[in-house]
């Protein structure tokens, strides 16, 4: 089994290699002036955003200063360490609900960001971690193929479900979850709810209304409102984090298909605009692949870097 760093190192390679391969190409030679414009260029490239990417340009451009023979994998280390202290506080973890309650952890994001299968990944992962059941509620029932697609992997990995029909109400189908995962014993409830463009008022008020009806259980739940963000967007993430953290009152984020895309870098842009945990990232298809956030990992795997 690979280790955290290996783990991010492979998922980032797109970020590393398209967007930053400039850089890790220069880890044994000297830099110069040219190179680390390059470098300014290709943190733009990779969606680090104007802020991010000015910091860690002074950082090298202030260590060049002083050492003409800096190489570049001294200033991808320097690049890491900074990437590191911006995102300082952004590990999280889960909020639990009183004793005898099941925690509840309600899924929110636009369609096409990866919610159902995040959903059935992340049930998985709380039951290997913790040792303890975890439930699926499956209130995504406005899409067609949604509860196709959640009982799929839900059987995958061995993870309990509560479905409805085609166009019933999500609300009454977290209602029926949460009173399963209450008689089952289950210490986890991950509620899977439909996409909706954050711009629709109508679709985001039946976020409202599961929260409403979940709250009637349970005053405190749910104690968990993690947005799912398609990291390949990049900076165009921010705004629909912002409405729905307006909407809904958001806790944390979780961050996907990172693996794909050279784009990693807006994960940092979007941290500094909501200060909002980062508690997984999706770093492949696979259910191990959806991984803890881990800033050193991460910002060494950004830069190309095997573990410091």
């Amino acid at each position: 089994m690979l280790s955290i760093f290996k783990k991010f190192k492979e998922g980032l390679k797109k970020t590393a290699g398209s967007a930053l391969g400039g850089l890790t190409g220069l880890f044994s030679k000297k830099i110069d002036a040219a190179d680390i414009e390059t470098i300014e260029e290709t943190l733009y490239g990779a969606d680090f955003g104007y802020d991010t990417t000015g910091e860690i340009v002074a950082a090298i451009k202030k260590e060049y200063s002083r050492n003409r023979e800096l190489r570049g994998k001294e200033a991808a280390e320097i690049g890491a360490e900074v990437l590191c202290k911006i995102l300082e506080g952004a590990e999280g973890g889960f909020a639990c609900a009183p004793e005898g309650n099941p925690t509840v952890i309600c899924l929110v994001g636009v369609n096409g960001a990866g919610k159902t299968t995040t959903a059935a990944k992340l049930a998985h992962l709380m039951q290997r971690e913790h040792g303890e059941p975890a439930i699926l509620g499956a209130c995504d029932t406005f899409r067609a193929a949604a509860n196709e697609q959640i009982r799929t992997w839900a059987q995958r990995l061995d993870v309990q479900l509560v479905e409805s029909h085609h166009g019933a109400d999500a609300a009454a189908t977290a209602w029926d979850a949460w009173q399963a995962a209450k008689a089952r014993g289950a210490k986890w409830l991950i509620i899977d709810t439909a996409g909706r463009l954050h711009t629709k008022e109508n679709l985001m008020g039946e976020l409202a209304k599961i929260r409403r009806v979940l709250e009637k259980h349970d005053a405190t739940a749910p104690q968990n409102s993690i947005i799912v963000l398609d990291g390949s967007l990049g900076s165009n993430s921010i705004e629909q984090a912002k409405a729905f953290h307006k909407a809904f009152g958001l806790t944390g984020m979780i961050i996907t298909k990172l693996d794909g895309t050279g784009k990693g870098g807006a994960l940092a842009g979007i941290y500094r605009e909501l200060k909002l945990p980062i508690l997984y990232v999706g770093l492949g298809e696979k259910a191990e692949d959806l991984q803890k956030f881990n800033i050193r990992a991460y910002a060494n795997g950004v830069f190309g870097l095997d573990r410091q």
